[in-house]
């Protein structure tokens, strides 16, 4: 993690990182003003509320109250030696707590990160540089032993120079690339977290056998992610970018809707059209993109080149961002590389939809075949271990596809975990299912998944497609565990062999999508000096359903965008206005207007928390419309989850409010205690916001210009350093 540190007045400090802000000072016998802790004092704190959270994640999981749990830590310091301390963390249990939960709590304490890393010993490296900025991937070193070269399968480079390629590319681009965890909780399985130290929205999760394979994971799909513009998708880029030369790519082309919002006839083909529009709804204004807004400059469309006959069909972005979201999309040292890696992805998911959907019971892998795999043996025995039975299956469908499947139980919870991988090689695939069922992941994590169910709507509702493809926290059909399997096993192999093995497989797979009927459409994408590619198979491929591009259009952002943003200058009619098209558009309440508009806030701000019912509340506090109000903030108050702060706000308004729509209450007669209860602050931003003197209390006043929305300017810096590669890279002749 990256901390930046500015120089405030005095000896006060100000450190930066993610979206928080902590200040520290010097006590005043220090020459300081007291005015916050100092940071040696941030430092004893943190081991103490790590150890706290590591005590509060143990309970909750066990359904344990913490309410009368306490914890304390002393640091004890050597009179000859002050840099030597003990540091004594004491936890006071409740005697209804059972033996053995008292030891689980105790040994959950041991598992403190900070603890951890100070018994280590963290080395320290103080150095000079010339700009902060450009020490890009020193993160990123694994310090390789001298001469390595480690192949394994699938890859057309070794590990170690795919990692340095990838580093120097992403270095070349300004982009500072930091490592923010690293997990290796059973053998054979390890996972990192990888983000921009500028732009932490933008990160990858890479897994594999080893830390160098996760590494290279995580960076390939880091890359893959930028080629594809994935990390910005549904963000607004902002109004330079969406009146550029272009946009998302150079070569993209803009297409104006026809008459009565016809679609453009240069979009799509007639195999396409059946799909996306059987019933004649869609319209061009459903295709506008969200990242520009920009409708009058058209339909925002890239080019795809038809496997079946070599033809360009241009796919509107909008599209492809509502539909396919992530899959079908890779980076690799060579195009036949990553077109494996895309169409293994298609595979994967959607013979996992397929299997889980239809409640398909998959045959076991038996053990002799497992046995030719000690690696992966020694993960499932290490999950066993701790208590997890696992089933290894067969996720083939009868050797037609090229997938399995490793599913985890948890006993604790009743909870299930069905991970799938693919790839043409069986054990890849098979590893890619273990290694994707820890990415990220603690065994506290684990008992968070949901139980299985015999209610097959449960199963077949399109959400919870999503929810596994985001995740594969999804539920699963107590069918699947059927020991009668519905399909024989098949110990497949759809492999190349020689240097042109990836090209063999990727010739392989895609002959399999022509089998059934499918046509395939693809895109490369090499301006930012990696090749990447991106794979459509209509019909096939979508994680959201075709109905989404009429009915949940990531565009609905562009009816209220520049309305939000613009909030404080808004007269009453434009927000009586707006109000109406927030209460007749049948937006989520509950759904966050972050998401709704494509804006980045932060998130520990009200802008962040900000939900289509309270924009609606605050509106209408506005407009004086104090009974509607008063409804919302009891429905607020009763489902919404918020910050405490925000909580008592809305509480001190709704007995005021209970007050104004009273006519026999007077509210001077109350205020003093109102008063009282709720401080003198809290109650003048709350008579304010019913008087109108205060307007959107807690909403910093912005606009299309995004002022003061730090988070969202870090993305489109990092979605501009690709845009300016980009156009260089366009200008440049080859």
């Amino acid at each position: 993690m990256e901390i930046k540190v500015n120089f405030l007045d005095k000896l006060r400090l100000e450190a930066k990182f993610d979206d928080f802000t902590v200040i520290a000072d010097q006590p005043i016998r220090y020459k300081g003003d007291g005015s916050a802790p100092g940071p040696f004092d941030y430092f004893l704190a943190s081991s103490a509320l790590c150890a706290a959270y590591f005590v509060k994640l143990y309970c909750d999981t066990r359904n344990i109250s913490t309410e009368n749990i306490r914890l304390s830590q002393n640091n004890i310091v050597d009179p000859e030696n002050r840099y030597q301390q003990i540091f004594k963390i004491q936890v006071e249990l409740p005697a209804d707590i059972s033996a053995k939960d008292r030891q689980g709590i105790l040994r959950s304490i041991d598992r403190c990160t900070v603890k951890k890393v100070v018994q280590a010993g963290p080395e320290f490296v103080i150095e000079e540089v010339e700009s902060l900025d450009a020490d890009a991937q020193a993160l990123l070193t694994l310090n390789p032993a001298p001469g390595a070269s480690t192949y394994i399968v699938g890859k057309d480079l070794p590990l170690e120079q795919t990692i340095a390629n990838m580093s120097s590319l992403l270095a070349g681009l300004g982009i500072k690339i930091e490592i923010a965890s690293w997990r290796n909780i059973i053998p054979n399985v390890w996972s990192l977290h990888i983000r921009d130290a500028h732009s932490p929205m933008c990160f990858t999760n890479g897994k594999g056998s080893t830390k160098e394979s996760a590494l290279a994971s995580a960076l390939g799909e880091y890359i893959e992610r930028l080629s594809n513009n994935h990390f910005y998708a549904g963000s607004f880029w902002g109004n330079d970018i969406a009146n550029a030369d272009f946009v998302h790519y150079p070569n993209e082309r803009w297409f104006k809707p026809g008459r009565k919002d016809a679609l453009p006839k240069e979009i799509l083909d007639a195999y396409c059209l059946d799909i996306y529009d059987a019933d004649g709804e869609l319209r061009g204004s459903h295709l506008i993109d969200t990242n520009s807004g920009n409708a009058e400059r058209g339909i925002c469309s890239l080019p795809y080149v038809r496997q079946s006959d070599g033809e360009t069909v241009y796919f509107p972005s909008n599209l492809i961002e509502n539909l396919y979201v992530s899959n079908g999309m890779s980076a690799g040292n060579t195009l036949a590389e990553a077109q494996v890696q895309c169409l293994s992805e298609i595979f994967e998911r959607a013979v996992k939809r397929e299997i889980l959907e239809g409640e398909i019971a998959l045959p076991d892998v038996p053990q002799d075949v497992l046995a030719k795999y000690p690696g992966i043996v020694a993960g499932i025995q290490g999950l066993e271990e701790q208590g997890f039975p696992v089933l290894v299956k067969d996720a083939s469908l009868g050797g037609v596809y090229p997938v399995m499947c490793v599913t985890l139980m948890n006993p604790r919870t009743g909870g299930v975990f069905a991970s799938f991988g693919a790839h043409p090689s069986l054990e890849v695939a098979l590893e890619r299912s273990l290694t994707e069922l820890l990415q990220g992941r603690s065994f506290e994590g684990l008992n968070d998944l949901p139980q299985p169910t015999f209610a097959s709507e449960a199963v077949t509702e399109p959400n919870n497609f999503v929810e596994h493809f985001i995740d594969s926290s999804g539920i699963v059909s107590w069918r699947f565990f059927s020991a009668k399997a519905d399909y024989d096993f098949v110990e497949w192999d759809f492999s190349g062999h020689g240097d042109n093995s990836n090209a063999e497989e990727a010739a392989t797979l895609f002959g399999i999508l022509a089998g059934m009927g499918k046509e395939v459409y693809t895109a490369e994408y090499d301006q930012l000096g990696a090749t990447a590619c991106r794979i459509l198979v209509p019909g096939y491929s979508e994680v959201y359903p075709v109905e989404d591009l009429i009915w949940d259009n990531t565009n609905k952002a562009l009816l209220f965008r520049a309305d939000i943003l613009n909030l404080h200058r808004m007269d009453d009619a434009s927000l009586e206005d707006l109000l109406d098209r927030l209460e007749n558009s049948e937006l989520d309440e509950y759904g966050d207007i972050a998401t709704l508009i494509g804006i980045e806030f932060d998130e520990n701000t009200v802008w962040g928390q900000l939900t289509t019912l309270e924009l609606k509340l605050l509106i209408q506090l506005v407009l004086q419309q104090f009974e509607e109000a008063k409804e919302l903030v009891e429905t607020f108050l009763q489902y919404n989850d918020n910050t405490l702060e925000r909580k008592l706000f809305y509480q001190a308004l709704n007995v005021v409010l209970e007050v104004e729509l009273d006519d026999e209450l007077e509210l001077d007669d109350y205020v003093v205690n109102f008063r009282r209860m709720f401080g003198d602050a809290r109650m003048d931003a709350v008579l304010g916001s019913v008087d109108g003197s205060v307007r959107f209390f807690g909403l910093t006043p912005t606009s299309m210009q995004l002022e003061g929305l730090d988070r969202h300017q870090r993305l489109i810096d990092s979605f501009k350093k690709l845009h300016v590669a980009r156009g260089k890279a366009t200008a440049t002749p080859r």
